[in-house]
């Protein structure tokens, strides 16, 4: 089972906070759970799959090959800005 969380702006265009899927028998990376849910949700292809969201594995920024296993938390999000 993979947590899967949205944050600020996506949260509010795709409508939701969080799901839980099913892990895979067959390993996933972070790029095979993005293109899952876009498969499951198309009208959320715009928003996943914009240059500048951010990915998180278990609050550790990571990168679209990063391996996922059971009991994950990703989190979806959107750039940060600061000053």
């Amino acid at each position: 089972m993979l947590t899967v969380l949205f944050f600020a702006q996506l949260r509010e265009r795709l409508g939701t906070d969080k799901l839980i899927i099913e892990t895979p028998a067959e390993s996933w990376t972070v790029a095979d759970l993005t293109k899952h849910l876009v498969d499951q949700y198309p009208e959320w292809q715009k928003s996943l799959l914009a240059s500048n969201v951010i990915t998180a594995v278990n609050q550790q920024v990571a990168d679209k090959a990063q391996a996922l296993k059971s009991g994950d938390e990703i989190a979806y999000f959107p750039p940060v800005t600061g000053g």
